[in-house]
């Protein structure tokens, strides 16, 4: 996901007649929103795609899905080698347990053995077989102890994998991260996808963002959550008034950007500011100029 800009809630449009004094506006700047690129997690043909521009999406909705053909295999293939390695672990632990019944039967008989050694009724021949016999068992069962563990540990390796397929079969479903309307696509059902892919371009045009710029001297009256009025021409071929929010303001001083009024203002210094703007019905459109007012917020009329 990629986000270039903020939106926040919703206030009422207000309509106002703007610069009826003939009083410049005290600052400029352009509509914003919240972009957000959704992409794809994993690679492969898209075989759904619901997302259409100008459509309304909900957060959470899923708007299109990855072929798991191949991923179904690889999880079956992880779930079998599973049930294959748990096998050999039971049957590691039933070989322990005979070969552990052996060396104490074996033990019993070295030691038993080594009396009548000592009590000279056994050759040493004897003795040195069934200290044989009881020292191969233990190693056998050492050896045995390490398969087990051998074995155990392809059982975890099974279901680090068998989880991580799951995953990857979970990412194959494209889901809608935010509530908006779909601004571009860039992709449709039936090709195919890479990982990280863009697919659309989403924004939440209820709320909008102006950002604007203010010299040094009207920076003493720029405070957060200061109410401003925002105006702009929506469509109507007049002026229109809109309730803002100052959300944001930069701590650093820059060069007034380019596009801004003429070319010697564009050598003044002055701070970067973000409005937040209420949108009901999306009357704002994003890159649309707009006027800023410091004054209080006019009442309708």
């Amino acid at each position: 996901m990629r986000r270039t800009s903020l939106a926040g809630g919703l206030l009422a449009i207000v309509a106002t007649a703007s610069c009826r004094d003939g009083k410049k506006p005290d600052a400029y700047g352009n509509i914003e929103a919240v972009e957000v690129v959704v992409g794809s997690q994993v690679a492969g043909q898209l075989t759904s795609f619901t997302p259409n521009e100008g459509s309304a999406l909900s957060a959470g909705a899923v708007v299109g899905v990855v072929d798991t053909s191949a991923l179904v295999l690889q999880l079956q293939q992880a779930i079998d080698q599973r049930t294959v390695s748990a096998s050999r672990v039971e049957e590691v632990a039933r070989q322990a347990g005979v070969l552990e019944a052996q060396r104490t039967i074996a033990q019993r008989n070295y030691d038993r053995i080594k009396r009548l050694f000592d009590q000279q009724a056994a050759t040493a021949q004897q003795l040195d077989q069934a200290e044989r016999d009881y020292r191969t068992l233990v190693a056998q069962i050492a050896a045995t102890g390490a398969q087990r563990q051998t074995a155990a540990r392809d059982v975890s390796a099974s279901d680090s994998r068998t989880a991580q397929i799951r995953d990857q079969l979970r990412r194959t479903r494209v889901v809608n991260p935010v509530s908006g309307t779909v601004l571009t696509t860039y992709t449709r059902a039936g090709e195919f996808v890479q990982l990280g892919q863009p697919l659309y371009k989403i924004a939440n045009l209820d709320t909008v963002e102006l950002r604007a710029y203010v010299s040094e001297s009207q920076l003493a009256d720029v405070k957060l959550g200061r109410s401003v009025t925002v105006t702009a021409d929506a469509g109507t071929g007049t002026r229109r008034g809109f309730p803002a929010v100052v959300s944001w303001i930069s701590s650093r001083a820059e060069f007034t950007p380019t596009p801004i009024e003429t070319r010697d203002q564009r050598t003044t210094l002055v701070y970067a500011i973000k409005l937040r703007v209420p949108n009901p019905g999306g009357v704002l459109k994003i890159g649309m100029p707009a006027d800023v007012e410091l004054g209080p917020v006019t009442a309708a009329r």
